[in-house]
């Protein structure tokens, strides 16, 4: 379980985390008595996904292994940020065997896609489509620019090739999945985008590269449990509580780290799940990320010395999968001899109290989460913990946590200026 530790944060708070105010947004979520509460099947959706669906993901996710040297995803957000966050995270180095995962549709650029045709070259590879509606412009683009690759290169089988990730009743990508016999996955009606990473959403792409997703979900069901106790042993509690302390208290930027390179993309995932869940009527917290101790030499400057708006939150993994010392020279002529034998993760571990204490005392309040190690258990309780934690954060700021809609803003200008028929 995530552990949280909020003794660098304690000078900061003043009264203390605001556990009243958690414990009633807890409530609220539970009860389902908050505004969004459709949108809050995330908490149960563990729990909820039956066998024969986790085996047909299995299954699916074998037969492109098996077939395929390549998988291309296409989804933006919620549809694609916690997948690459995971394999990003847990097979930083991909496997002999496994295939390449390529993610597409989360922009527009022709440098980019045309940069990833390249790659593929003449690979065999599947496409996993990932919309709820199908007409999200950036994947529509990116799809229909597949689905007529796919046609190329695999004529009347292409459709053999293509899986949707989609509503289960409606939608346009529904409705072609069904014309056309494509594989499908489902989005539950009672799931966000940003919530989904533990749905089809996220598990078959994880799969596809070689992750057991099966150990994700048992882990899930677990996480979930712990995170139903009520009080402040709760680590949701604890985090979100303090954090909305901070806020009130002037502290309205949240940088987010981690000292493993592979976690960046887990530091996406969180930008969005907190960002677009918080950010409303003129408030929230502004959510940021760094890479330690790389960022050090180029953001530390102003986390440690520039406006002390900041409060700092930074994931730790106690175990590394790897060991490897320092060598020892006789001539020492980079000095580093004091360090000779010493292992990088004890190096790492060091260097990372060091920083929390420089941080703190230069008036950054610092609040550590603590993970046992990065593989799929460690990463299916840091998703847990933090869907809990943003929830009860959200509801403790007074918006609703699920929905979006400013986003509605820019997609509205968009299409009127790229002059689609019917259009604002």
């Amino acid at each position: 379980m995530v552990k949280v530790d909020l003794s660098g944060a304690a000078g900061f708070l003043g009264n203390g985390p605001d556990y009243e105010a958690a414990e009633k947004a807890y409530e609220t979520l539970l009860n389902k008595s908050g505004p969004g509460s459709e949108f809050t099947g995330w908490l149960d959706l563990p729990r909820r996904i039956k066998d024969y669906e986790l085996n047909k993901i299995i299954a699916t996710a074998e037969k492109i292994r098996a077939r395929s040297r390549a998988l291309v995803v296409i989804g933006i957000g919620g549809s694609y940020l916690g997948a690459r966050g995971a394999i990003e995270l847990l097979k930083p180095i991909p496997g002999a065997d496994d295939p390449k995962i390529f993610f597409v549709g989360n922009g527009i650029s022709a440098d980019a896609l045309c940069g990833t045709i390249e790659l593929l070259g003449d690979m065999d590879f599947d496409v996993n489509v990932i919309s709820k509606s199908g007409t999200t412009l950036e994947p529509a683009i990116a799809f229909r620019i597949f689905r007529e690759l796919l046609q190329q290169k695999y004529g009347d089988k292409a459709n053999e090739h293509i899986f949707e990730t989609t509503d289960a009743h409606k939608g346009v990508l529904k409705e072609l999945g069904d014309e056309f016999g494509w594989e499908t996955f489902v989005v539950p009606d009672d799931v966000g985008g940003r919530y989904s990473v533990l749905s089809a959403v996220g598990l078959l792409p994880m799969a596809v590269a070689g992750i057991d997703v099966r150990k994700i979900i048992d882990t899930a069901i677990e996480e979930f449990s712990k995170l139903d106790d009520r009080g402040t042993d709760n680590p949701a509690w604890q985090y979100a509580a303090a954090r909305q302390r901070l806020y009130k208290n002037g502290h309205n930027i949240e940088i987010f780290a981690c000292y493993e390179p592979s976690f960046r993309f887990m530091a996406e995932w969180w930008k969005q799940l907190f960002g677009e869940s918080e950010g409303k009527n003129g408030i929230g917290i502004f959510p940021a990320s760094v890479e330690y101790t790389a960022d050090l030499h180029s953001m530390g400057q102003y986390i440690q010395d520039g406006p002390r708006a900041m409060m700092e939150t930074v994931v730790r993994f106690k175990k590394s999968h790897h060991s490897y010392t320092v060598p020892f020279e006789e001539a020492d002529a980079d000095g580093l001899n004091y360090i000779a034998g010493r292992d990088l993760t004890d190096i790492s571990a060091t260097v990372a109290e060091a920083v929390k204490e420089a941080h703190i005392s230069g008036g950054v309040p610092n609040m550590t989460i603590e993970v046992e190690r990065r593989d799929e258990e460690g990463f299916a309780s840091l998703v847990c913990f933090f869907e809990m934690a943003c929830a009860i954060s959200g509801y403790m700021s007074g918006v609703n946590p699920f929905n979006q809609p400013g986003v509605e803003a820019y997609k509205k200008n968009m299409f009127r200026m790229l002059g689609k028929p019917g259009c604002c």
